[in-house]
């Protein structure tokens, strides 16, 4: 991951905050003695700026809701909050801080515990896509090619077909996967509806090539299914307790 330099260590009050952009990115640069971090700068929650928020030096509070997460434990959610803040690495030289944001490949959880070399041959793969509000990405009965990871944004899921479809239950966030049909041989035709519930990029990876992959590498490819399972799993228990 290459890191960029967002701002100097003079511009974050002390244990303060300062918000940033980066690669397109708001983040929220904290201040916490001699120790510096960087969140996502959007609340989880609802879309609010949390630089407008409150924070003590050791605990950042969303003032919309009174989310609150432990800086120093890399944004683990604390009382009210039920979602824990991204956390990005952070490193300081001559005044400078640094931030570094991992892709989304890297994030995502399907593909976690696979070699190094597993995931630089999928990143190879990958094509950045950009889809406005509302727009859909694919279609109840469209051709299964690709799966997909969220990079940024919100898609939501509806199942079903014709006049017997309802909402999927759930929306899915920075790093998962979805449209995963493409990674199982046989799969032709998809079941759901994705929409982009904002402006959202996506990373597209063509599913026959990503199973060559893991047909080279058969730990990787346990792994990925493996977790594949776990993923719907989840998502099914999501849905069927609504």
């Amino acid at each position: 991951m290459q890191a960029t330099k967002v701002c100097s260590t003079a511009d974050v009050p002390a244990n303060g905050m300062k918000e940033v952009e980066l690669e397109g990115k708001t983040i929220l640069i904290v201040n916490s003695g001699d120790e510096y971090y960087a969140f996502q700068g959007i609340c989880p929650h609802q879309e609010v700026r949390l630089c407008e928020g409150l924070f003590d030096g050791s605990v950042l509070t969303c003032h919309e809701h009174l989310w609150q997460w432990e800086v120093k434990n890399k944004g683990a959610p604390i009382g009210l909050a039920e979602a824990p803040l991204e956390y990005y690495d952070v490193k300081v030289e001559n005044g400078d801080v640094f931030v570094s944001i991992p892709s989304a490949l890297k994030l995502a959880s399907i593909f976690e515990g696979i070699s190094d070399e597993s995931q630089a041959a999928l990143s190879s793969l990958a094509r950045h896509e950009t889809h406005a509000a509302d727009s859909t990405i694919y279609e109840v009965g469209d051709p299964v090619e690709d799966l997909y990871l969220l990079e940024n944004g919100r898609v939501e899921f509806v199942l079903g077909r014709e006049d017997r479809t309802s909402p999927g239950g759930f929306m899915i966030r920075k790093g998962e996967l979805f449209g995963w049909a493409a990674l199982v041989a046989g799969q032709s035709r998809r079941i759901a509806r994705a929409t982009c519930k904002e402006d959202s990029t996506i990373l597209a990876l063509n599913g026959e090539q990503v199973r060559k992959v893991l047909e080279n590498a058969p730990a990787d490819g346990y792994r990925v299914m493996n977790n594949l399972v776990q993923l719907i799993t989840r998502y099914l228990a999501a849905f069927g307790g609504r």
